[in-house]
């Protein structure tokens, strides 16, 4: 068993990325096998690009307001209990407008291409 606390997690940018946070909070170097869980902060006016992986992703909004998009053309509103599911290879992008911070939790498989070296056990 593992148990951790958010403000014990070290916060880094998010490269390629605006006003963005992420904090790995269980992964393979905690000894997870199969998923890694991270938390993400956009600060106001801060966005994710859209980019695409093989991989999927599973999200839960915690805080604040934000957008999703698949297009860049149209942008789909979330808010705290908003959940989301990224199929592998979607095209996908946030953004935060309205709120001071939009922070959520997102679920990926624990696969090398997706996690970074820092987050393997050594």
């Amino acid at each position: 068993m593992y148990i951790g606390h958010i403000d014990d997690t070290p916060e880094k940018e998010v490269p390629n990325a605006k006003e963005t946070t992420i904090r790995w909070l269980i992964s393979p170097k905690v000894g997870a096998k199969n998923f890694a869980m991270r938390y993400f902060v956009i600060k106001k006016g801060g966005e994710i690009p859209i980019h695409q992986h093989d991989w999927e992703h599973e999200i839960f909004v915690v805080k604040g307001e934000g957008y999703l998009t698949k297009d860049g053309k149209n942008w789909f509103k979330v808010v705290p209990g908003s959940y989301i599911y990224i199929p592998p290879n979607e095209p996908h992008g946030y953004k935060n407008e309205d709120s001071e911070s939009f922070e959520f939790i997102c679920i990926i498989p624990a696969k090398k291409e997706a996690i970074p070296e820092d987050e393997w056990a050594e």
